[in-house]
């Protein structure tokens, strides 16, 4: 899977999600869970605020000095026993993963929940050659097994019913269990742990990396990243340059905010810390430890309109608020970044002629920019986006610019807009049927079919409110001189 997994229409993607009844109720059911429990978590911090802005300045601090403390981070990573890497893109990433397997001549590898790992399309560049790749996260090995794209950053599976999953599990792996849960992740765990020992490679993501030691951090559910990350003799950490922190204090605050905003709860079952390869010692870890950072389009949003989405600390709190991802999901994007944070960023790294109707999945209601824990002003940036495209880069059709462009004028001054409306109710008035409603052939009209086919559109008024007070104050007036 690589960012953009489904290139087909907006339209075409929004349609089919909105006629999947199931993942539509599942959505809207995670969407109040995760929303209660956030807000529960967040009312028991009275200096939440606080903390907010405090995240917000330690993120922006990094990402106005990123070149000094990626420079740090690699420094103190090497002294203490890790191998980094730098990759440009997706492309070298990759294959820097894939030459370290080589040289090992490893034939598999078990991986942790790492999105920036879909993001380059990891998976897909090793099973081509012929590596074997087995998810260890409950929902990422789901939705391996079933061959379906994520739907949410932190809950992926949200989209599967267990009847489903358990059907999945019996044609393809044979399962001959019921559908009770707890059953079938038994079953799961039970074949994840034998790769875990069979495994070559270790591979897992980072959530946040620390400059001052060096140290790589992982937050999990389940124990699946320590497991990734201790038993197989190599391991691979795939980080995106701006992931890091200062150092432990900042680090501290960071895991306050993204613990309570993600899926509402104080602390997560697993925190992980690795700090190079296993020393003497030491009972388990890895024999050496390969650290890939990666750009991928990161540094070219660097000092730009747009500088402050590097914020975003992957936490799903945007989406979990999002009223249009509420009913369209994670599949109605087409990326593996969803929600608000996916509607800003994956046109950042694809360009608007791939992901150009993105920004206009949006209310802009600002419910996900109060929402984020290092307060990105994501409604702001996502109406950047539309400003960008309509009036600079003129991407949008030229039809619709010439209708703005009109309209623009005609409400910019009053006397065309007055003569305007009173001109369009005379023209509503002559088609409209005797109940006052657009009438029904008007669907069949290319220009005004899609706007008039959900909804009965009452005529306008010939004589509007301005007209009516001007009436009344005339003759207000005229009482008053007899």
């Amino acid at each position: 899977m690589s960012l953009i997994y489904d290139n087909r229409p907006y339209k075409t993607r929004i349609k089919e999600c909105l006629a999947d009844d199931f993942k539509v109720a599942a959505i809207k059911k995670a969407q109040d869970v995760f929303y209660d429990k956030r807000n529960s978590v967040v009312d028991e911090v009275p200096e939440w605020l606080d903390f907010r802005a405090e995240a917000a300045a330690i993120r922006d601090h990094v990402l106005n000095n990123l070149d000094y403390y990626v420079n740090q981070f690699a420094e103190n990573a090497e002294k203490a026993g890790s191998k980094v890497h730098f990759a440009f893109d997706d492309k070298e990433a990759t294959q820097i993963a894939l030459q370290i397997l080589r040289d090992r001549e490893a034939k598999m590898i078990v991986k942790s929940k790492t999105i920036l790992t879909e993001e380059i399309g990891l998976n897909e560049v090793l099973e081509e050659a012929g590596i074997e790749v087995n998810e260890t996260d409950l929902a990422e090995f789901i939705l391996q097994t079933a061959v379906s794209p994520p739907s949410h950053i932190v809950v992926p599976g949200l989209h599967f019913e267990r009847n489903r999953i358990r059907d999945i599990f019996a044609e393809k792996l044979g399962y001959t269990g019921t559908e009770n849960p707890e059953e079938m992740t038994h079953f799961v765990r039970g074949y994840v742990r034998e790769r875990f020992l069979k495994a070559d490679v270790g591979v897992n993501g980072c959530n946040f990396a620390v400059a001052s030691s060096g140290t790589c951090t992982i937050v999990s559910n389940e124990g699946n990243g320590r497991m990734a990350s201790s038993i197989p003799k190599t391991q691979l950490v795939f980080l995106g340059t701006e992931r890091i922190v200062p150092d432990f204090k900042a680090l501290d605050i960071m895991m306050e905010m993204l613990n309570r905003s993600a899926v509402g709860s104080k602390i997560s079952n697993y925190f992980s810390m690795m700090t190079g390869p296993q020393k003497p010692g030491e009972a388990d870890g890895p024999e050496e430890t390969h650290i890939i950072i990666i750009d991928n389009g990161r540094s070219g949003i660097l000092g730009g309109t747009f500088q402050e989405m590097l914020r975003c600390i992957r936490c799903g709190a945007c989406m979990n608020i999002c009223p249009v991802y509420r009913h369209i999901s994670g599949h109605g994007y087409g990326s593996v970044y969803p929600g608000p944070m996916g509607a800003v960023l994956t046109p950042l790294f694809k360009g608007y002629e791939v992901a150009g109707d993105l920004p206009y999945a949006s209310t802009l209601c600002g419910a996900c920019t109060e929402n984020c824990p290092v307060a990105i002003p994501l409604h702001e940036l996502l109406m950047e986006h539309r400003h960008i495209m309509a009036d600079i880069e003129k991407t949008r059709p030229k039809a619709e610019e010439a209708i703005f462009t009109a309209a623009a004028k005609v409400f910019g001054n009053a006397t065309l807009f007055d003569l305007g409306t009173k001109a369009g109710a005379i023209g509503m008035n002559m088609i409209s049927n005797n109940e006052g409603n657009m009438p029904k052939w008007t669907q069949a009209v290319p220009v005004m079919g899609g706007w008039t086919k959900s909804k009965e559109m009452g005529s306008l008024k010939f004589k509007k409110f301005r007209d009516l007070y001007a009436e009344h104050e005339k003759n207000k007036k005229k009482k008053e001189n007899k």
